[in-house]
């Protein structure tokens, strides 16, 4: 197809074909991707996920390390804090003394669990489907074919990069955090790969978010002999998710979810234990700093109770990113990119959350919807469309060829 282009983008038909033909091979990619179990908390599935991604970026112009995350901790069902030990996260750095410095950012965690049924990808015409297809083993095959396309370009590379790849996003980043917040502060703009909507369109703007567990111990007893001894730690818990769930509406854009209560056993013992385990988003600081400061209240009330103990394990470990001037910049960046490819971005703002969250609040502008178009997330009817995968190689392609040819100005992002 004929396109017209802007003239920092005339010569660059060949590399765009290039890029055309690469689509099955990206599809095939993804789908052997998919089938490796990668659940955040398997190890063993992590690993194997990990060597292959190495294998894969290996092929990049620069050094790969494998960089040891810190454990995080986990709340268990009886209000035990437990350690949780993590892979690797993969880096990979090409260029660091160029005058341009770019964060790209995946994961190659899934929300999926050994044990869940939906382990396997397949086929439905222009659908793949399958664990992590679009979310993000998908836009993680994505990525490496745009770098693999920039870095074919003749001439001198103006632009520097650093990958990195992580293994818990889909549980918050609890490890990887800090490692976003270092590579956030030293780049000028981020790319990251989570998959756009089945239409087409980018997030521009989201929440933020946190998640938290209010840890309540009470007084284990017989409820027939000594009943009025016990202290209930699971009515406890109960009363102070009604607490949350009533702050819905006090404020525009924040949302509490009470997303599960554990806690008791026999019904003839009146339970010691509950955990009750909840999420809060916001669109803004201001926002958070509210949400925060009403639950240390509820969570207070629940310990001041007679013979009961009450501690809040959590926080918002992801900052809302709102559609501030740098936001918009990279959007309008995108949407040329995206008309040389004759096609017309949308972009809209998104409640949930990612890397683009951690990125943000590290003082990096960054697009974060740059893998395949996808949907169902995080059930199994999740798909990535397949003619997607080389369209939004291109996208990225076109964003770094941009970058490099000074067509996208990096001094309007840090004026």
């Amino acid at each position: 197809m004929s396109l017209a282009r802007p003239d920092w983008a005339a010569d660059l038909a060949p590399h765009l074909q290039a890029l055309d033909s690469e689509g099955e091979a990206l599809a095939i990619r993804t789908e052997a991707w998919s089938a490796i179990n990668s659940g955040s908390l398997e190890g063993a599935g992590l690993a194997r996920m990990r060597d292959r991604l190495s294998d894969a970026f290996a092929a990049l112009p620069g050094a790969l390390s494998l960089v040891p995350l810190a454990p995080s901790e986990r709340v268990r069902a009886d209000g035990e804090i437990i350690r949780v030990d993590h892979p690797e996260a993969i880096r990979i750095s090409v260029r660091p003394g160029a005058p341009i410095q770019v964060a790209l950012t995946g994961h190659y965690d899934t929300v999926f669990p050994a044990a869940h049924p939906f382990q396997k990808p397949w086929r439905e015409g222009e659908k793949l489907r399958g664990p992590g297809v679009a979310d993000m083993k998908g836009g993680l095959a994505v990525m490496l074919a745009a770098l693999e396309a920039y870095e074919a370009l003749p001439g001198e590379k103006h632009v520097g990069y650093t990958v990195l790849m992580s293994p818990d996003e889909e549980i918050g980043s609890p490890a990887s955090a800090p490692l976003l917040a270092e590579l956030g502060a030293r780049s000028h703009l981020g790319m990251t790969y989570e998959p756009a909507l089945a239409d087409g369109a980018l997030v521009d703007a989201r929440k933020g978010s946190g998640n938290f567990s209010l840890v309540v111990k009470g007084r284990a007893a017989h409820v027939g002999r000594a009943f009025n001894d016990g202290r209930n730690a699971v009515i406890a818990a109960a009363e102070a998710a009604l607490a949350l769930d009533a702050l819905n509406g006090r404020r525009d854009g924040v949302t509490f979810n009470v997303g599960a209560i554990d806690g008791g056993g026999a019904v003839n013992v009146v339970p010691e234990h509950a955990v009750l385990r909840f999420n809060v988003r916001s669109p803004d600081i201001e926002g958070a700093a509210w949400a925060e400061a009403q639950l240390r209240s509820i969570a207070d009330a629940a310990g001041r109770r007679d013979g009961l103990s009450a501690h809040l394990h959590g926080g918002i470990t992801r900052a809302p990113k709102p559609l501030n001037a740098q936001q918009k910049t990279m959007v309008a960046w995108m949407r040329e990119a995206g008309a040389v490819l004759g096609l017309d971005l949308k972009f809209q703002p998104s409640g949930g959350v990612c890397e683009g969250n951690n990125l943000f609040a590290a003082g990096c502008p960054n697009i974060d919807t740059l893998g395949p178009c996808g949907g169902g997330l995080h059930s199994d009817q999740e798909f990535a469309l397949i003619p997607s995968f080389s369209e939004r190689a291109k996208l990225s392609f076109l964003l770094l060829a941009g970058l490099a040819r000074a067509a996208f100005d990096i001094r309007a992002l840090h004026a």
